[in-house]
């Protein structure tokens, strides 16, 4: 069952009476054209449409899930095109019962769901509230004012991005997940940061700790994960994970201190002059600059140094100069690291979870 749906009551109830029924759930994200919503329903292999109206169309070539499945979700696409996964009722009970290990809640507390259900880190929340029997209210629209006023009016959890969780007042939470892309180091204690992918049902390593039942190592530089909230396969039937259980992430990380640090993307790696640069760390070294309302990195071929490090910057208000923020990066970071070239623009594009679209910015710092 496709859910062509806003985040809400409605959401919630079409998800229950579909579980209820035996099937399974494809949320179509709303901030998709309506063509793009009906075209993942037909990719998906959905059998019908639930829209807004809470009236149910039948569609063609609809294709049968196994027993068990109760999920299909379509992957941020930050590197490239989605790809279907395949959720079963067991994975995704795997992965709550592993996050309220390190963040209980209960009957007494409220969730609040500021996150789209069409990816897992926002449909995490409404299943966390429904297995703890906690309140939960859905919100159509991620507003920062919005949010501060649910913390007001007594909402105590919540689930946020990182562009999401700079905006808003996080001391007026009791619990609050930042995940979906590289967060900064200044957040307070009662903030967790989270690591995982579609595949794993969203985090599964709480700052840089993996959760109870899951396994983590790093080979090659790369992060492999394993546990009983890995999906088993995708819409077409390929594996998830390796024959041995592994799931290969596509980032590299590292060790340090006995905690799981994620260095970035394999993809997104930069060479520059025979050094290695992680748009993430200078991304963070740049992002408090006064002048910078986001920034995005990548590089940018160049025939002297490979490539040259590259900030794209929205200002906020006038935009810095280059100087300003190589002499601000240098604070933090080496000198093969601090951008050699700037490009003001008015926005970065992002995944529906806030992660940056390197891919699209360094195709146009290509051109």
């Amino acid at each position: 069952m496709a859910l062509d749906l806003p985040n809400g009551t409605a959401l919630r109830d079409a998800l229950e009476r579909a579980w209820d029924a035996g099937d399974a759930v494809l949320p179509l994200d709303q901030r998709l054209p309506a063509g793009a919503r009906a075209a993942l329903a037909r990719d998906a292999g959905a059998s019908a449409v639930v829209d807004a109206g809470g009236a149910e169309r039948s569609l063609r070539d609809g294709r049968a899930v196994d027993a068990g499945d109760a999920l299909v979700v379509a992957t941020s696409g930050s590197t490239g095109a989605s790809r279907l996964v395949v959720h079963t009722h067991a994975t995704l009970a795997a992965a709550v019962a592993a996050s309220h290990a390190v963040v209980p809640s209960g009957p007494t507390d409220h969730w609040y769901g500021c996150l789209p259900c069409s990816h897992v880190g926002g449909l995490n929340v409404l299943l966390r509230a429904r297995a703890a029997g906690a309140r939960l209210t859905l919100a159509a629209h991620a507003e920062p004012t919005e949010i501060d006023a649910a913390a007001r009016a007594g909402a105590t959890h919540v689930s946020l991005v990182p562009t999401l969780a700079g905006r808003v007042d996080l001391a007026r939470w009791r619990a609050v997940l930042v995940g979906g892309a590289a967060a900064p180091a200044q957040y307070p204690s009662h903030v967790v940061r989270t690591y995982g992918l579609t595949e794993s049902c969203g985090g599964v390593v709480y700052d840089g700790a993996a959760l109870p039942g899951v396994e983590v190592r790093v080979a090659d530089g790369e992060v492999l994960l394993r546990g009983p909230m890995v999906a088993p396969r995708l819409r077409d039937g390929t594996p998830v994970a390796r024959a041995d259980g592994w799931l290969a992430t596509g980032d590299l990380g590292e060790w340090h201190d006995g905690h799981l640090r994620v260095l970035g993307r394999r993809d997104d790696l930069i060479v520059t002059g025979g050094n290695n640069v992680w748009p993430d760390a200078v991304e963070r070294a740049i992002a408090d600059h006064p002048a910078v309302a986001e920034v995005a990195v990548t590089g940018t071929p160049d025939p002297e140094w490979g490539a040259v490090v590259t900030a794209w910057v929205v200002p906020a208000g006038a935009a810095p100069t280059l100087d300003e923020l190589r002499a601000h990066a240098a604070c933090t970071l080496p000198t093969y690291a601090v951008p050699r070239r700037l490009e003001v623009v008015a926005e970065i594009p992002r995944t529906a979870l806030g992660k940056p679209r390197r891919a699209a910015l360094a195709a146009r710092g290509d051109a």
